[in-house]
């Protein structure tokens, strides 16, 4: 029995209720104050660089209210003027005083030098030209389901929705009586808003239990001995649904964690601190109700408040006075959690900053309790959506591959467990015969050659075992070791080779971590030298290498900005130069019990191994069910933007617009970029983009929306004779294809640019478009399936589980075209159960304790299917089963957090490593690579060679 519906923490205004408004004070900037500032601001600058600068910003006085005046809601990142455009929102007018010390902090941060004495001049001529006396507050009612439709049928609720609605809401739920579960209370306060920029996905609202929960020590694995300091969280955000006219709110409910002693900083990013003072942190200023957020940051070795120092906006408005020292907090920052000097204060963990005691997320069953006792507060205006109903499309692909029977019980008899395992092991033998005859197929008659560069003994010789037992090579070996192993097989044959990766593998730079810039970017070049000399000297002991697997410590080694001397980017850079795509193993972990550390490596090897194939263009495409509703000979196309920041790894910007394409018929995965002028195998795309660095034409967002455009344009145009499947992922793709936003979708009309939408037909009578959006920025909601469902007797008792499958919303939602895919629970879960709970205590149907808060929960995240472009006589639901079906792919151990041919694109990005290369190596012979054209396999000369959840 399997269920039938899921429970979506989706609500949506009850019709019956009518508008939803509330009484709110609104203070709006003066319209004649935008001028002065926006001179202000553009003084200094160049014509060209002033009028890049269209509007005033406000996102540092937004986060100097957030950290000192938590209370006051603000909808905009840049400022609005004129009374018809609040500025700030509030339940009690705030003092104007204060109010004032605001407006000046923030118009001395427009000031570019304050050393200049014609700037400081300006400066005064601004302030003596603002009237502070126009600064008033208005108490009106706000309507907080004001919106209005797209063409296509969509929501558009008004800007301050996005923001006022969550915080209105979130005001609810904190008055509500605690929440309550076997006999503990978790007492809930607002945070601060989250601010963000006007429209679709900014804001929301937070809500933290308070007093945090502590646990431990039962170790000191922290290296303090002190317990761990963590609290539940939730999270109301406002969304929309393609073709929906009701917009959407989303209840997310998770755990937030704290630093326990030092407090370890990354580079030039921002560390948050919850602040709950027991009076205003400014002169004049009422005693906060809610959490207030500020941020440390830690810049050229030193570590203060952002905007803080002397000459900070926090100084400004006589704020420090009251926090405590910064030097003090960074070291002991769990010191202030219980109260200390009329404040308590906590400092968020981040992952970068190492292993936290308390592992991440809530399982279903604790997650579906929080969430009901939360959307209490949300009725009787909002109600929750209809559940979505199992698809009448839910069985899934056809298997290529043989279902494996179980691994015997230790109680059943010896007769019994040896006849299993020898099924068993049949089984196992002729899926590897499949997949080596894949594998084979993919590299076109070509041995496959890999080579481990490892640090220990004990890798190199999993990943050895992994190869065998892969592919069952074992009754093919004709050369085993110390350095190569060789298997041949009728329709394959496999070289592994390893070397030491000895000095290549060690931090970069001589003595000390390089600084930022050129040192950095030195040393990068000087090991990718290294790497691609090295492989170079060893091309005629490893001829035809196509794959390295290189075992390195992960980014956790490499702490803060001892992150710069992390040598992975530079040795992924170096392989390809050397024409080889690359896969990471990290060492065994030696935090583990000897046991757990054996059989975690084992699963790391088999996945590096498994991973590293799969970069040969190789897969096992699922075969869909739906017989004639799927056209034969369907293309699958995704398209995604390849991007890196100047932030990044290398310190260095790329944008490249790349397609990957499914093919039957094609013996490998195939792809391309805009530069490239025909499909070629899966990694020479991978390759190609290591050194790929956006040009100055590309810095704009024109610049990038306009060749996306032509891009995709010219690739649909070289497929329009065949049937042709697009998937695009919305949070990717949107913001340079604007037609795939919500308010620019249109059934079966497709556009480009600032084009007019075309009837899809116009664009091939066998093309279909299904855009994917998943839970970021909780665009989609947390979910569930009831138990209840299967289980009568757990009626009232809130416990909760996974379900597989594509759902369907409720007759007459989002007319037929919005669907709704999800996976089933983790396969590294379980030691889980989907009762383990980590806010309270907690007992499992078998009356055994489920109270495990250092174990990390995850949660597969709520696919949103959007089938945006059909040909008559489709039927949208088997579209969207044949994309669900794609994420069931059976040689991953787990479903997919995207379809295969969008999973295999956005992993892509890890080559993203744009770089300077006028001095690197190349391989010594060019070697034949495939070059597939629209029409004809031809050759040419050149180089050679799991996802998806929810978590915090």
């Amino acid at each position: 029995m399997e269920y039938q519906r899921i429970r979506a923490a989706a609500y949506v205004p009850d019709p019956e209720q009518g508008p939803f408004a509330v009484p709110l004070h609104t203070l709006a900037l003066p319209a004649e104050w935008e001028q002065p500032l926006l001179d202000l601001h553009r003084s200094g600058l160049t014509e060209q660089q002033a009028a890049w600068r269209r509007r005033v910003p406000t996102r540092e006085v937004n986060q100097l209210m957030r950290a000192t005046a938590p209370d006051l809601v603000t909808v905009d990142a840049t400022a609005t003027f004129g009374a018809d455009r609040p500025w700030l929102y509030s339940e009690h007018e705030y003092p104007l005083s204060v109010m004032n010390a605001f407006v000046a902090a923030w118009v001395r941060s427009l000031q570019r030098n304050p050393q200049d004495p014609e700037a400081a001049a300006l400066l005064m001529n601004t302030f003596r030209s603002l009237d502070t006396k126009a600064l008033t507050w208005q108490l009106g009612m706000v309507d907080l389901l004001e919106q209005r439709v797209s063409p296509g049928g969509t929501a558009l609720p008004a800007d301050h929705v996005y923001r006022l609605l969550p915080d209105v809401l979130a005001s609810r739920i904190a008055r509500q009586a605690p929440y309550e579960h076997n006999g503990e209370r978790l007492v809930f306060h607002q945070v601060a808003g989250l601010g963000g920029s006007r429209g679709v996905g900014s804001g929301g609202a937070e809500l933290m239990s308070w007093p945090p929960r502590p646990y431990g020590p039962k170790s000191k694995g922290d290296g303090s001995g002190r317990p761990a300091f963590y609290s539940a969280l939730i999270r109301i955000t406002v969304r929309t649904v393609p073709f929906s006219g009701a917009p959407r709110v989303h209840l997310a409910a998770g755990i937030r964690r704290f630093v326990t002693g030092k407090v370890w900083m990354p580079y030039q990013k921002g560390v948050s601190v919850f602040l709950l003072p027991d009076a205003s942190l400014v002169p004049d200023g009422p005693t906060p109700q809610r959490f207030s957020v500020a941020m440390l940051e830690w810049r050229k070795g030193t570590t203060d408040w952002r905007q803080g120092g002397p000459e900070g906006m926090l100084a400004g408005v006589t704020a420090l006075d009251a926090l405590p020292s910064v030097d003090r907090l960074v070291k002991e920052a769990d010191q202030w959690i219980g109260g200390r000097d009329g404040i308590a204060m906590a400092v968020g963990h981040q992952t970068g900053m190492g292993r936290h005691p308390i592992g991440t997320g809530l399982m279903p069953g604790e997650r579906r309790r929080l969430i009901e006792w939360a959307e209490q507060a949300l009725a009787p205006e909002l109600v929750p959506v209809p559940r979505p109903v199992r698809s009448r499309y839910s069985r899934p692909p056809r298997k290529q591959l043989k279902t494996l029977p179980p691994i015997p019980k230790k109680e059943q008899s010896e007769e019994d467990r040896a006849a299993l395992l020898a099924r068993r092991e049949l089984r196992e033998a002729d899926n590897a015969d499949l997949r080596r005859a894949r594998l084979a197929e993919a590299l076109d008659g070509a041995d496959f050659v890999g080579l481990v560069m490892y640090q220990s003994n004990d890798q190199r010789d999993r990943l050895v075992t992994a190869t065998e037992t892969g592919l069952g090579l074992t009754g093919h070996r004709r050369e085993q070791g110390p350095d190569t192993w060789v298997w041949e097989s009728p329709e394959l044959t496999v070289r592994m080779h390893a070397r030491p990766l000895g000095r290549l593998g060690a931090p970069l730079g001589s003595d000390s971590v390089p600084r930022r810039g050129k040192e950095h970017d030195a040393a990068i070049r000087e090991r990718r030298r290294d790497v691609a000399e090295t492989l170079r000297e060893l091309s005629a002991d490893v001829p035809g290498a196509r794959i390295a697997f290189v075992e390195l410590d992960g980014q956790e080694h490499f702490r803060q900005a001892k992150r710069r001397a992390d040598p992975k980017h530079a040795i992924r850079l170096g392989c390809s130069d050397a024409g080889l795509v690359s896969q990471f193993i990290r060492p065994s972990d030696p935090e583990l019990e000897a046991e757990e550390a054996e059989k975690d490596s084992i699963i790391r090897a088999e996945a590096a191994w498994s991973d590293g194939v799969r970069q040969t263009g190789m897969r096992l495409v699922p075969n869909h069910n739906l017989g004639s509703l799927i056209p034969d000979g369907l293309n699958q196309l995704a398209f995604h933007l390849v991007e890196r920041r100047h932030d990044g790894p290398t310190g260095k910007a790329q944008f490249t617009p790349i397609a990957v394409l499914v093919r039957p018929g094609a013996k490998c995965v195939l792809s391309r970029t805009a530069d490239m002028h025909a499909w070629v195998p899966y990694p020479e795309l991978l390759k190609a983009l290591t050194g790929q660095i956006r040009e100055d034409s590309l810095k704009t967002s024109a610049q990038q929306s306009a060749l996306t455009a032509a891009f995709i344009k010219k690739t649909l145009a070289g497929l329009r004779s065949t049937p042709t499947l697009v998937l695009v992922h919305a949070q990717d793709i949107r913001k340079r294809w604007p037609w795939l936003k919500n308010d620019g979708l249109e059934q079966d009309r497709l556009g480009f640019g600032g084009e007019p939408l075309q009837r899809i037909g116009l664009h091939g009578k066998q093309l279909r478009v299904v855009r994917i959006a998943d839970n970021t920025r909780d665009e989609t909601a947390q979910w569930w399936a009831e138990a209840d469902e299967l289980d009568p007797e757990q009626q009232g008792k809130q416990r909760a589980g996974f379900a597989k499958g594509l759902w369907v919303p409720e007759p007459g939602n989002e007319l037929g075209r919005v669907f709704y895919s999800t996976a089933d629970k983790s396969s590294t879960q379980t030691k889980l159960t989907n009762e383990d709970a980590k806010l309270t205590a907690h007992v499992n149907v078998r009356g055994k304790n489920a109270f495990r808060p250092t174990k990390s929960a995850w949660n597969p995240s709520l696919l949103e299917l959007t089938v945006a472009c059909l040909q008559p006589g489709d039927e949208a639901e088997a579209w969207a089963a044949y994309v669900h079906h794609q994420r069931d792919c059976e040689d991953y151990r787990d479903v997919l957090g995207m379809p295969l041919v969008m999973h295999l694109a956005r992993l892509a990005d890890q080559y993203a490593l744009p770089h300077e290369d006028d001095d690197v190596v190349a391989p010594d012979e060019p070697t034949v690579r495939n070059a597939v054209t629209d029409g004809q396999l031809a050759f040419e000369f050149g180089g050679e060679s799991g996802d998806g959840g929810e978590n915090f």
